[in-house]
């Protein structure tokens, strides 16, 4: 195949009032030229979303024009043929903006720029600020920042008489074929989704991103089309929600938490993406992990003219754990008390409830914060000038869409192949599946194969994300392989002529006594010569996780610094961090992953920010 190159044209904000093409589709060597013209007769936005620019550009970066060549050169020369005619539009670039009275309207269809709003309350915050001695309101805001995933964002697709078929960096392959089904009035088993190893994600392939441009690029060209990001682009493509917040607390003198009221508002760009998702989590993990009978909190999703916000490790968390965590320190400073002695006075025990009608906390935060002050001596900590050491914690909501299907299959040669519709983007989710099969089956980790998402083949999953795979998935692949166990035990009581409650499981082979059947000759006797297959099903549903969250992930961290105060440098001595993972199927893995996030909220916090300036 050819390659294939794409290139953002447009300028923060316009009214597109023709774009001029022709020369650039005579060009020799250029397959198609795509533009909104292109798109009649079609569905053509997902998720509030135009596939391509329609009349209006909204962001810095938005497509309004695509370009399918040979190879990269011509591609070039072909957008530099093409003219857009534009007409200059009133921006609101920035939360301040777009929330003013009278601010322009990124979508005329709606009101105002709010794209989504979620509202918590419970007990009586009236009540609980007049029960207060001290009430502390404090305003913070959290930055846009990029994943900067090595791995820029990848599609191919295909378009043909039989369908669709993609090849893509997504994490949520399942919505993104149903996404492209829907605009190009298609039923879903028309549209293959392939997903290899994509690289990182850390929720920047969530949802669906420019899938369907490339699509409908290959839709007019009528030949395969390969669109690889540059970093640039991909910053233009995602990126995390900046946010603005507001916090009301009151606490009685001892430090106990009585009342709190939060405004969030979330900058989430042009379209709204999983913008409304986050604001209902962001309203929730504000409270922090504590026990506070008076809750008032309002968050915002914005439109605001920016690229477009998306998931990003632990949607609405950073943003408001920072806000809660650092007035937490705020009433400890002025209160005259020990930072973790605030939290552990106030940290929600088992089965207390942080959000009504959502699942009661089931972690022991109490051990974890215990853990946290010993292993970094939060005791014997420095009193030297430009000395510091802080320390926060959260709780989110974990387990997003609690439904996954798995099935697995014993092949004629003993070896076993897994389809499950989760991705692997170095979270090592393919080990622990292959872990949690490995040990029910007692089969050596090599002789089980797991291919990556193909929705032609692999059963649903809801997505990769939300720390959910492990869980669910891992949940679903188990009692596929209780299935598949279930059917060799019947095999080897008809070989053995006992019940299957007297055969066990070793090194791929059941044993009853002295006798032995490997699983290869088990199947051999089952179908003969010719071979078959058995095959095993396992599903998770909302009817067996129950309440939600599936469970409360927690994480606290330390971090012990030495700051000149004369230059700002800042130098990190230690970072420590507790985790309560619960089991941890592949230990080497959770702290790999431990690690790795604290690294990146590391980077967020001391090197990281994207600026939007007025006019672009």
């Amino acid at each position: 195949m050819a390659r294939q190159e794409f290139k953002f044209v447009g300028r923060n904000v316009h009214r597109v009032d023709g774009i001029e093409k022709v020369r650039a589709e005579a060009l020799p060597g250029v397959a198609a030229v795509l533009t909104a013209a292109d798109i009649g007769g079609l569905d053509p936005y997902y998720n509030g979303r135009p596939v391509i620019a329609i009349k209006k550009v909204r962001y810095v970066g938005e497509p309004v024009a695509a370009v399918a060549a040979e190879d990269q050169e011509t591609a070039e020369e072909a957008l530099s043929l093409i003219n857009v005619q534009y007409d200059e539009l009133p921006a609101a670039v920035g939360l301040d903006a777009a929330l003013a009275k009278g601010a322009p309207l990124i979508h005329e269809n709606l009101k105002d720029n709010i794209c989504g709003h979620e509202h918590v309350e419970k007990g009586d915050i009236e009540q609980g600020f007049a029960e207060s001695d001290e009430i502390f309101e404090d305003h913070f805001t959290f930055p846009m920042v990029y994943h900067y995933a090595m791995e820029p964002h990848s599609v191919i697709a295909d378009f043909d008489d039989e369908g669709i078929a993609v090849w893509s960096s997504a994490q949520h392959p399942f919505q993104v074929r149903g996404d492209i089904a829907k605009l190009f009035g298609l039923h879903p088993t028309k549209v293959r989704m392939v997903i290899p190893f994509l690289g990182g994600g850390f929720g920047s392939k969530s949802y669906t991103k420019f899938e369907p441009l490339v699509v409908a690029l290959a839709r007019k060209a009528r030949r395969p089309v390969r669109i690889c990001n540059s970093v640039t682009e991909s910053m233009l493509t995602v990126r995390r929600h900046g946010a603005r917040v507001r916090l009301k607390t009151g606490v009685k003198g001892d430090g106990t938490l009585m009342a709190r009221e939060a405004e969030i508002y979330l900058d989430t760009g042009g379209y709204a993406d999983n913008g409304p998702a986050v604001a209902i989590r962001a309203a929730t993990r504000v409270l922090g992990p504590y026990k506070i009978p008076h809750i008032k909190t309002d968050a915002y999703a914005v439109y605001t003219n920016s690229g477009s916000a998306g998931s990003f490790r632990a949607i609405g968390a950073p943003q408001t754990i920072f806000a809660c965590e650092s007035q937490m320190d705020i009433i400890a400073a002025r209160l005259g008390i020990d930072p973790a002695e605030l939290r552990l006075k106030n940290f929600l025990k088992k089965g207390e409830e942080l959000r009504p009608k959502l699942r009661g906390m089931d972690a022991n935060l109490a051990s974890s914060m215990k853990k946290l002050v010993s292993a970094s001596q939060w005791k014997r900590r420095s009193k030297k000038k430009g000395a510091a050491i802080g320390l926060g914690c959260g709780a989110t909501n974990a387990g997003a869409t609690p439904i996954s299907v798995a099935m697995v299959r014993l092949q004629p040669d003993g070896t076993l192949a897994v389809f499950a519709g989760s991705t692997e983007m170095g979270q090592g989710v393919r080990t622990v599946l292959s872990q949690i099969i490995a040990d029910e089956l007692s089969l050596p980790l090599e002789a089980i194969h797991i291919g990556g998402a193909d929705t032609k083949v692999t059963p649903y999953d809801a997505s990769t994300g939300s720390s959910r795979s492990t869980t669910l998935m891992g949940t679903a692949v188990l009692k596929a392989a209780r299935d598949l166990k279930s059917q060799l035990l019947k095999i080897g009581a008809e070989a053995f002529r006992a019940k299957p409650g007297q055969i066990s499981l070793a090194d791929g082979a059941m044993i009853c006594g002295e006798m032995r059947l490997t699983f290869k000759e088990a199947m051999r006797q089952r179908f003969g010569g010719a071979g078959g297959e058995l095959i095993g099903n396992g599903d998770v549903g909302p009817e067996i996780t129950g309440t939600l969250p599936v469970f409360w992930e927690i994480g606290m961290g330390s971090a012990e610094l030495d700051v000149d105060e004369e230059t700002g440098a800042v130098t990190i001595k230690r970072y420590v961090s507790v985790a309560d993972v619960g089991k941890a199927i592949h230990p080497e893995g959770c702290v790999g992953q431990e690690e790795g996030a604290a690294m990146m909220g590391i980077g967020h916090t001391l090197f990281e920010q994207m600026v939007y300036e007025p006019g672009g």
